[in-house]
């Protein structure tokens, strides 16, 4: 079976199930932008391009989309040997 009719098949379960299409256009972005940013190592700026939209709009979309404290999808960044605001080191 194809993308596309894959595709057609979920669309009919979720327009048999009730789904709204507000909740549907919801959730397929959520994964879409996720599956994107797991594809870049997490790279918002990367996921940007290959999306084609400005890195902020990107990152406010996915504010919503977090896990354990963590972006999903995204990678930790590094701490690269910077103080932390009030530390002592």
């Amino acid at each position: 079976m194809t993308i596309k009719g894959k595709l057609e098949d979920v669309v009919n379960e979720m327009v048999a199930g009730g789904i709204a299409y507000k909740d549907a256009m919801e959730e397929f972005q959520k994964h879409f932008f996720l599956a994107v940013l797991k594809c870049t190592n997490g790279n918002l700026s990367k996921a940007a391009e290959a999306l084609g939209v400005h890195r902020n709009t990107l990152s406010k979309q996915v504010g919503n989309y977090f896990q354990n404290g963590h972006m999903a999808g995204a990678r930790l960044r590094r701490n690269r040997g910077r103080k932390a605001v009030g530390s002592s080191r």
